[in-house]
């Protein structure tokens, strides 16, 4: 592997956020209603093949590599993505324990630290299933809807992570200075 490869640039990273990235546009889509005729469970099938399946097995391979974040998290989300998909639409408080703890893998990757777009990600993610959690508990359409918008922010930063690295487009959002005359040393 080549070790000049930034964090979060290398080819199963990349294919691990396209698989993250376009699982998590679906569901959000899904939960937004805002193509007609679309819903959650429209997102089901790529839930479990391209969120499940695949993303499973590229958290193996990253695993392997040596990508103990990479490979964590798209194994662990994998797993739940699969989860979710083959489980008979739980309604109510058991799907909002189930996002709940969703939300909670999602808050340890942000919180796990690493480079700023997949914390990003990783935020958007946690926010994304807190709201729907909160919203199976409370019976709120608005709360999930509000959670599905989190959801494709989550999959957009995502799908741009993977297509920068490919693209070698930024992946640091600049910082200014703290003040009024304040330079930076090298």
């Amino acid at each position: 592997m080549d070790k000049d490869v930034s964090a979060g640039s290398g080819i199963t990273t990349v294919a691990g956020r396209l698989a993250l990235g376009i699982t998590l546009l679906a569901f959000g889509l899904g939960h937004t209603a805002v193509i007609d005729g679309v819903s959650a469970a429209d997102a089901a099938s790529i839930a479990q093949y391209v969120g499940g399946i695949a993303l499973f097995v590229v958290g193996l391979v990253a695993l392997r590599e040596g990508d103990a974040a990479g490979g964590t998290a798209f194994s662990v989300f994998g797993a739940l993505w699969f989860t979710w998909a083959v489980s008979d639409g739980a309604s109510g408080n058991g799907a909002g324990m189930f996002l709940l703890l969703f939300a909670l893998v999602a808050l340890s990757m942000t919180l796990a630290g690493g480079e700023q777009l997949g914390q990003v990600m990783y935020g958007l993610f946690f926010v994304a299933l807190l709201l729907m959690s909160v919203a199976e508990f409370a019976g709120n359409g608005g709360l999930t809807k509000a959670g599905g918008w989190f959801a494709v922010a989550a999959g957009a930063v995502a799908w741009y992570a993977a297509t920068a690295a490919l693209a070698h487009w930024p992946t640091v959002i600049p910082r200014r200075a703290a003040g009024r005359g304040v330079t930076a040393t090298g």
